[in-house]
């Protein structure tokens, strides 16, 4: 009997301790909530600096004169995106505007988000001249001209977002780096990219395509180079008018590429008619959506659909609007004013339009 309640004693703490050892790994530690992704009510307002200083007045929907930038914000906008050119004929959209224009947009409490052109002009997938400045520099200096000029960026300017150039379907900084030499095109990419990332590792980085037709072919190509978002301009009459189909290649390609996707750059017109004597890029319902027309209500129509389609996944993360800030302001015969004062967020007296209703939280 004594050696059977020794056992026994012994027996007992070990199943006890056991016992506890089972509910402790029964727990399981709460889930950390998924951090939501920034969304996108932003605009390109890279005129804005020179309409103001030509004088231009600005008004909200109720007639109420305002600065623009005050109107947008209270509208919803969130992000204020500026295209900077490296050395351009006058000074708008250079260093120095774009560096005290997005101090102003930081003091107002919205996001910068700067697109380098990495030219003296525009750079869409029909232009991407090399800057004066950098001619006829092989491909490592030219690396290196890209990283000491975006790390200048990062530093003096600090933005929020940064497109390493614009709509570069064909590459950027030619011929160097165009498209069919994908070797030098990477190391200029990759110079960028490593400039912000030395200088705001929580900057995040674009890269900027036109359409989604060839998209994820490029960006394939491109996935060896650090990169956070993907941008793509939209345009009805120079990229499809399926608005179906934008959706689902807009999903499709963040699915494949495992980042989120945004619209960079869109537009609508509220009027066919004009307000200068620039030839205006939209004039016909014809270059325009079907199911839009080109009115106050039809573009805000517009507006509220590709809303809907840049956040109808959980990868997309928004849109922008381009040229919303470009009413004419060059006076009624100016013939270098606007092309583009038919799709802008105001209208003709520069007063708000609906489609601002678009940009609410």
């Amino acid at each position: 009997m004594k050696q059977l309640t020794r056992i026994s004693l012994l027996i007992v703490p070990l199943i006890f301790v056991s016992l506890n050892i089972s509910s402790c790994t029964e727990k399981t530690p709460e889930p950390e909530p998924e951090e939501k992704p920034f969304i996108f009510r932003a605009a390109d307002l890279s005129f804005l600096p020179e309409m103001e200083e030509a004088g231009i007045k600005f008004y909200d929907s109720a007639g109420l004169e305002k600065e623009m930038l005050t109107i947008l914000k209270e509208s919803g906008l969130n992000t204020v995106r500026i295209r900077i050119w490296h050395t351009p004929a006058d000074k708008h959209s250079g260093f120095n505007e774009v560096k005290e224009f997005s101090h102003k947009v930081k003091s107002m409490g919205l996001k910068v988000w700067i697109t380098v052109h990495y030219s003296d002009t525009w750079a869409d997938p029909g232009h991407q001249t090399t800057p004066s400045a950098w001619q006829g520099l092989e491909i490592m200096p030219l690396s290196d001209s890209v990283y000491n000029y975006t790390a200048r960026i990062m530093d003096e300017i600090s933005p929020d977002f940064i497109q390493i150039g614009n709509e570069i379907n064909g590459g950027m900084l030619w011929p160097a780096g165009k498209y069919s030499n994908m070797t030098n095109l990477k190391a200029l990419l990759r110079a960028g990219s490593k400039a912000v990332r030395d200088s705001k590792k929580d900057c995040k980085i674009m890269f900027h395509y036109a359409g989604t037709d060839g998209a994820e072919y490029m960006l394939q190509n491109l996935q060896s180079i650090d990169y956070d978002i993907i941008g793509i301009s939209y345009y009805p009459n120079w990229h499809g008018k399926d608005l179906n189909k934008l959706q689902t290649d807009l999903i499709s390609l963040s699915k494949s590429m495992f980042k989120p996707v945004m619209i960079a750059e869109t537009s609508y017109p509220f009027t066919f008619g004009w307000n200068d004597w620039t030839n205006n890029v939209v004039g016909s319902q014809e270059q325009a959506h079907p199911d839009f027309p080109g009115t106050p209500g039809g573009q805000l129509a517009f507006l509220e659909e590709i809303r809907r389609i840049s956040t109808s996944d959980k990868n997309l993360v928004g849109f922008a609007y381009w040229g919303g800030e470009w009413v004419s302001f060059k006076g009624p015969q100016a013939n270098n004013g606007s092309s583009w004062e038919n799709m802008a967020l105001f209208d003709f007296d520069n007063k708000a339009l609906p489609a601002l209703r678009a940009f609410r939280p």
